[in-house]
C-alpha cells in the first residue's frame, strides 16, 4: 500500500471525500505527506506514482492509475478515467465516461466530458471544452475558449472561440483560431490556417 484514506473529510452535496496520506516514499512523494481528496479507494491505484494532491478531488466511479497526477482544483468524477503520465491541474474538470491518457495535460478551466479522450502530448488549456465523441491527441494543443467535438491531432492548434465538431477533423500543422466554426465532415489539415469568421462544413 502505498496511501490510505485519513479521517479528515470533506463533502460535496451527499458525497464524503477523505484526505489521502502516503505510506512510503514514492515520486516526489515523502512517507506522511498528505493528499488530495478521494471516496473511495477505487479512484486512486495503489501501484505505479500516480498521485492526487492540494485541492484535487477524485470520486464517483473515477479511477487515476498509473503514473497519473490530479493537483490544484481539478475534479475527476463519474467513469472518467486518467492514466499513463497524464497530468490534470488548475480547476480542470473531467467527468463522464471521458479518459486522459499518455503524457496528455488537462489545465486551467478546461472541461471533458462525455466519451472525450486526451492522449498523447496533447495539451488542453485555458476555458477550452472537449466533449462527446471528441479526441485531441498526439501533439495537438486546444486552448483559449475553444470548443471541441471533433478530431483534433498530430500538431494542430485549435484556439480563440474555434469550434470543431460533428465528424470534423483537424490535423497535421493546421491551425483554426478566431471564430472559426469547422463542422460536417470537414477536413482542416497540412498547413491550412483558417482563421476569423470563417465556417467550415
Amino acid at each position: 500500500m502505498k496511501y490510505k484514506l485519513t479521517k479528515n473529510k470533506k463533502t460535496i452535496g451527499e458525497i464524503t471525500l477523505y484526505q489521502i496520506e502516503a505510506l512510503k516514499d514514492f515520486s516526489n512523494i515523502k512517507k506522511g505527506d498528505l493528499g488530495g481528496w478521494i471516496e473511495k479507494e477505487s479512484n486512486l491505484s495503489q501501484q505505479g506514482d500516480c498521485w492526487v494532491s492540494c485541492r484535487a478531488r477524485v470520486f464517483g466511479d473515477a479511477r487515476v492509475f498509473g503514473d497519473a497526477w490530479v493537483f490544484g482544483d481539478a475534479m475527476v468524477y463519474g467513469c472518467a478515467r486518467v492514466y499513463g503520465c497524464a497530468e490534470i491541474s488548475g480547476s480542470a474538470e473531467v467527468t463522464g465516461d471521458a479518459r486522459v491518457s499518455g503524457c496528455a495535460r488537462v489545465s486551467g478551466n478546461v472541461r471533458v466530458s462525455g466519451d472525450a479522450w486526451v492522449y498523447g502530448r496533447a495539451e488542453v488549456t485555458g476555458d477550452a471544452r472537449v466533449s462527446g465523441d471528441a479526441w485531441v491527441y498526439g501533439n495537438a494543443r486546444v486552448f483559449g475558449c475553444a470548443e471541441i467535438s471533433g478530431r483534433v491531432y498530430g500538431d494542430a492548434m485549435v484556439y480563440g472561440d474555434a469550434r470543431v465538431y460533428g465528424d470534423a477533423w483537424v490535423y497535421g500543422r493546421a491551425r483554426v483560431f478566431g471564430n472559426v466554426r469547422v463542422y460536417g465532415n470537414a477536413r482542416v489539415f497540412g498547413c491550412a490556417e483558417i482563421s476569423g469568421n470563417a465556417i467550415i462544413n
